[in-house]
């Protein structure tokens, strides 16, 4: 999980949208308070940290990171529009990982997001098969069997299969789901993931309990 501190809704959009389509779960926050609560449940494996902050500026929030021993190993990179020679010789001599100034490119921002991360230790290839108990899925080959019997999924039943898998452990909530599988997000009435996780369990039969119902947050397939 990626975590990222900027306060314009816009950006933590689309940095958020760009890092979950390539394969990096993402949660955005507008204020250092959010990402601070959020911290006490689930530490990142990588934080995107603007400099002009309310409650307290990025570099602040830098200091913090690095001066407590649970988060000081957290790679960090600036994402900036502050592009002078001096904040980013302060950001690094900060402990921050790289600084990449804005208006930036979404590739750019993703390559040198898995490129920490790589040398972070902390970067997950995908893998292209799954097998979880009776549970085959051939991602390369879009195939999908229980007990050796193959099953037919449409394509959204598929990517939410593959979504929970790839985050196996994880507990997946409808927002996210949304945002991942079908590109929006949730209104708080919506009911396609419900629907759409009851179809894909009665289809894997005998393997659809692995899809666990996490009450009142959302869904995951456990971890052995």
């Amino acid at each position: 999980m990626i975590y990222l501190l900027e306060d314009d809704e816009s950006i933590r959009e689309l940095v958020c949208y760009s890092l979950e389509k390539t394969g990096s779960p993402a949660r955005g926050f507008a204020v250092p308070s959010e990402m601070w609560e959020a911290m006490r449940e689930r530490v990142p494996e990588l934080i995107l940290l603007d400099i002009m902050l309310p409650e307290e500026d990025g570099f602040a929030v830098l200091a913090r990171l690095k001066a407590d021993a649970a988060t000081s190993a957290i790679p960090v990179i600036m994402l900036t529009a502050k592009g002078s020679e001096f904040d980013k010789v302060r950001a690094l001599d900060g402990g921050a990982d790289d600084y990449i100034v804005k208006p930036f490119g979404v590739m750019e921002l993703v390559a040198r997001v898995k490129a920490v991360l790589r040398r972070s230790g902390a970067v997950q290839t995908t893998p292209d098969e799954y097998a979880v108990g009776a549970l085959r899925v051939s991602v390369k080959e879009h195939t999908v069997s229980v007990l050796g019997e193959s099953v037919a999924l449409t394509y959204k039943e598929f990517e939410l299969l593959t979504l929970l898998l790839r985050n196996r452990g994880t507990v997946l909530d409808r927002d996210q789901i949304l945002r991942e599988v079908w590109d929006y997000d949730f209104d708080g009435e919506n009911r396609t993931v419900d629907v759409h996780i009851r179809t894909l369990r009665q289809k894997l039969g005998e393997a659809g309990s692995l899809i666990e119902t996490v009450r009142g947050v959302g869904y995951k397939i456990a971890r052995d």
